[in-house]
């Protein structure tokens, strides 16, 4: 048991791995055995014509070596049928199993863990370290220890035949592996360099790609690409590099294994002369030495690989490892008043939030303003428990929410961010994430609601028109109404609203507010907003600064304070209305 959870760790594998790896070991000497019985068969073959030569005995009927031919050939096919499946079959579904798991790891981690990660490099993480551990799973693992098990089993054999051939015969094979593990702090090395130097380039590729028309806006292109070209070579070189090395200590090794085969000729060769053995047994063990090398010569050549995916292993289990956000599965809130009490936050190390201590009522709207950075979209995403506070309590109905599962939680909750996401499908799909199982019908109330029925009859095919990668094919604003669509769809108790109308157009905001006027109804609901007119209809608003509450009440109160935060702010904002463009 210790065993296999080591062996886990070490290759990143499941309790299902580990058994798939354990058969394709076992078959692999299965197979190993059965091929090295050629072996005899030919010794017996080759003795049988001796005796024939020698002392004129007669030779056994054709027949019999057809016979023991056909067994060998059905015995080899079923034996190698049986290690494909059990190497190859068993390990891809190991393949998806990991991905799957690493999917709904990633799904249940809080969103804190992806603030602190570079996307393309856990993107590579899912993707290509899950293609090298699956090249270890099924090219490596399996028949390495199945050679090393099967080798020991011949070893055992020849030594019962003669130790001193033996020794000649085998002694390549300890000291190669010894060889190739000794260099593996330099693979490991290398494999680190060259995965840091992979990353550098993906990230220069999709940093390329996301700023194209600012590159082509500041005519910088020549100088992105020449960027880009020296991080392709630097790759290249340091690829090479790692290669060549690991290259250098397999090619040795492979050399110093083969070397065995003169060894044995040489130790043979002395024997026969002085008379202890016999040139037959020269010949089994020449024979065996060909079949005994076989099973190391892919081994030899991948093993590197097996050093190099330290790196691949060590990040699958960082992503792993990082506890998920849990919690109790029952939410039974009382109402769904969104109460903030001493609340504290901080990313890494920096401060956001002090002492945050407001309520959120149900049936009303609370409006969160501030600067930029005063921490407003840190209040919404504590409430909906995207992150978790380190300090104080956030509770919903008086039940606090980090004791509840977030996928519970979030079951409560419609948000309507101001960059929307949207995927590569159907309008019709897009809203229908709001609510898994929806109708048809239910679907197109939720878009006759949030009015987009304005653009979608304009499209070829109406509401299962695609719409492209992240709704590419549509504007902002109507990108913004199928968002609204989906919470209308949700139709949660509580509703946060992340600056939903602020990067839309006169004509776009009225169409969106007024789908947000049919959404709001009854809901708790957190708003978010930079533009003072929007949140001057809120029931109450909440000002912050620095990350503490400077400010809190109805509109109409605030707006009376004198030199009061939410006052001058729309005092600020009013002047900034007044301006123009004019040439000077």
């Amino acid at each position: 048991m210790l065993f296999d959870e080591s062996f886990k760790r070490r290759y990143a594998l499941s309790d299902q791995g580990v058994a798939g790896i354990k058969r394709g070991t076992a078959w692999t000497v299965v197979v190993n055995l059965v091929v090295m019985g050629s072996v005899g068969i030919l010794c017996l073959a080759m003795s049988q014509l001796m005796d024939t030569l020698v002392h004129g005995a007669p030779l056994p009927g054709l027949a019999i070596y057809v016979a023991i031919l056909a067994g060998f050939v059905i015995l080899s096919l079923a034996t190698h049928v049986r290690q494909y499946a059990c190497t190859y079959g068993l390990v891809y579904d190991e393949v998806r199993t990991m991905r799957i798991g690493l999917a709904e790891h990633l799904r249940r981690l809080p969103l804190s863990f992806f603030a602190g990660r570079d996307l393309a490099d856990l993107t590579d993480t899912i993707m290509s370290d899950v293609n090298r551990m699956e090249h270890v799973w099924s090219h490596v693992l399996g028949y390495l220890y199945g050679s090393a098990i099967s080798t020991a089993i011949v070893a055992v054999a020849l030594l019962a035949c003669d130790w001193r051939m033996a020794i000649a015969c085998l002694w390549g094979v300890p000291v190669a592996f010894a060889l190739l593990f000794g260099s593996r702090r330099l693979s490991e090395r290398k494999a680190e360099r060259t995965r840091a130097a992979a990353l550098v380039v993906a990230d220069g590729i999709q940093e390329t790609i996301e700023c194209v028309r600012e590159i082509h806006a500041t005519n910088q292109e020549g100088r992105y690409l020449a960027e880009l070209d020296a991080k392709i070579d630097e790759h290249e070189r340091v690829m090479r590099s790692g290669e060549l090395a690991c290259g250098i200590f397999v090619n040795a090794a492979s050399v110093i294994m083969r070397l065995g085969v003169a060894t044995t000729v040489l130790t043979g060769a002395s024997l026969i002369l002085a008379g202890e053995i016999d040139f037959m047994l020269l010949f089994m063990f020449l024979l065996a030495i060909t079949r005994i090398y076989a099973p190391f010569d892919q081994s030899l050549a991948l093993i590197a690989e097996v050093f190099m995916t330290k790196i691949s292993v060590e990040r699958l289990m960082e992503v792993y490892e990082t506890p998920t956000a849990t919690g109790e599965a029952r939410f039974e809130p009382q109402g769904h008043d969104v109460r903030f009490e001493g609340v504290g936050f901080a990313y890494q190390d920096e401060r956001v939030l002090d002492d945050v201590t407001f309520t959120a009522r149900e049936g009303e709207v609370t409006a969160l303003v501030g600067a930029s950075g005063s921490g407003k979209s840190t209040v919404a995403r504590l409430a909906a428990r995207l992150w978790d506070a380190d300090e104080g309590t956030v509770s919903v109905g008086g039940v606090d929410v980090s004791t509840v599962d977030p996928e519970v939680l979030l079951g409560d909750y419609a948000v309507v961010f101001q960059d929307v996401t949207l995927f590569d499908d159907t309008v019709m799909e897009n809203i229908r994430l709001g609510r898994s199982g929806a109708t048809d019908d239910e679907v197109r109330a939720a878009a006759t609601a949030a009015n987009c029925d304005e653009f979608v009859e304009r499209l070829p095919q109406g509401l299962e028109t695609p719409i492209g990668e992240n709704g590419a094919r549509l504007s902002g604003g109507e990108r913004q109404r199928i968002s609204i669509a989906r919470a209308l769809l949700k139709d949660a108790p509580i509703v946060v609203l992340d600056e939903a109308t602020a990067s839309l157009d006169v004509e776009n905001e009225t169409e969106v507010q007024a789908a947000l006027s049919r959404l709001l109804a009854g809901k708790t609901v957190l708003v978010i907003a930079h533009r003072m007119r929007t949140v001057e209809a809120a029931d109450k608003i909440v000002v912050l600064d620095g990350g503490r509450i400077v400010e809190e009440g109805a509109p109409s109160e605030l707006l009376k304070r004198e030199n009061g935060a939410f006052a001058r702010m729309r005092e600020l904002q009013r002047a900034g209305e007044l301006w123009s463009l004019r040439s000077a």
